[in-house]
C-alpha cells in the first residue's frame, strides 16, 4: 500500500501543479476580456468607416446644401459626409485594434502550450505515484483525454479531494479553456474590410459568452484554491 507521507507528498505537488495551472487560466482570462474590448472596438470602427452616405437625392438635404453652402460643408461633402479627422481616427483604431487582437491570441496560444504541459505534469505526478503503490489507482487514467462530458462528475468534487480529484479538474479545465481559445483564434483570422455587420455581431456575442466555459466548474475550479 502507498504510505501516508508518500500520499502527502503526491497530492502536495499535485495540488502546487493546480496553483500553477490556475494561475495561467487566470491570464488567459484576462487576455480574453482584454480582446472582447479591442473586438468591439474593431467593430464600430469598420461600422463607422463604410457607414453609408447621406441620400444626396433628398429634397431635405438639396434645401441644407443650398442655405449654407460653404467652403466647409463642401469640404465635408467632398470627404464622403465625413470629417477627415473622424475617418483618419476610425481607421487607426481600426488598425490598432486588429494588432492588438493579433497580439493577443498569440499570447493565449503560449498560455494554452503552457497549459497542456501542466496537465502532463499532473499525469506524470499520478503515475509516478501509482507506480510506486499496489493501491488501486486509476492506473488508465488519461488526463489529456478528459473533456467537458466529465463536468457532471466534476461538480461533485469532495470536500477534501484528492490527487486524482484536481488532476481530473486540471483536465476538465483544460479542454474548456482550449475550446475558448480555438474560437477566439478562428475570429481573428477571419476578421477583414469585408466582415460583414451580421458576422461581427455574431464574433462579439460568442466572444462575450465563452459558449465552452461552464462557470459552475470555473467556480468550482477556483473554490479548490487554498
Amino acid at each position: 500500500m502507498e504510505t501516508s507521507e508518500t500520499q502527502s507528498e503526491t497530492k502536495a505537488k499535485v495540488v502546487q501543479i493546480f496553483s500553477h495551472f490556475m494561475a495561467r487560466v487566470a491570464k488567459f482570462e484576462d487576455l480574453a476580456a482584454a480582446g472582447n474590448r479591442f473586438l468591439v472596438n474593431f467593430r464600430q470602427a469598420l461600422e463607422f468607416i463604410r457607414r453609408p452616405s447621406i441620400d444626396k437625392t433628398s429634397t431635405i438635404f438639396e434645401k441644407v446644401i443650398k442655405a449654407n453652402n460653404t467652403d466647409r460643408i463642401q469640404s465635408y461633402i467632398n470627404a464622403g459626409y465625413v470629417h477627415p479627422s473622424s475617418r483618419a481616427e476610425n481607421l487607426n483604431k481600426l488598425n490598432t485594434s486588429h494588432v492588438q487582437l493579433l497580439n493577443i491570441t498569440s499570447k493565449a496560444k503560449d498560455i494554452i502550450n503552457e497549459l497542456e504541459f501542466l496537465v502532463e505534469d499532473v499525469q506524470l505526478a499520478i503515475e509516478a505515484a501509482v507506480s510506486e503503490s499496489s493501491q488501486d489507482y486509476h492506473t488508465d487514467l488519461d488526463l489529456k483525454a478528459a473533456t467537458c462530458s466529465e463536468e457532471g462528475n466534476v461538480s461533485f468534487v469532495p470536500k477534501k479531494p484528492g490527487d486524482v480529484d484536481y488532476a481530473i479538474m486540471v483536465a476538465v479545465v483544460y479542454s474548456m479553456v482550449k475550446q475558448d481559445y480555438v474560437m477566439q483564434e478562428k475570429i481573428v483570422s477571419s476578421l477583414s474590410l469585408k466582415t460583414s455587420s451580421g458576422e461581427l455581431e455574431s464574433y462579439c456575442l460568442m466572444w462575450s459568452l465563452h459558449p465552452f466555459v461552464n462557470d459552475e466548474i470555473m467556480h468550482r475550479a477556483w473554490s479548490l484554491i487554498s
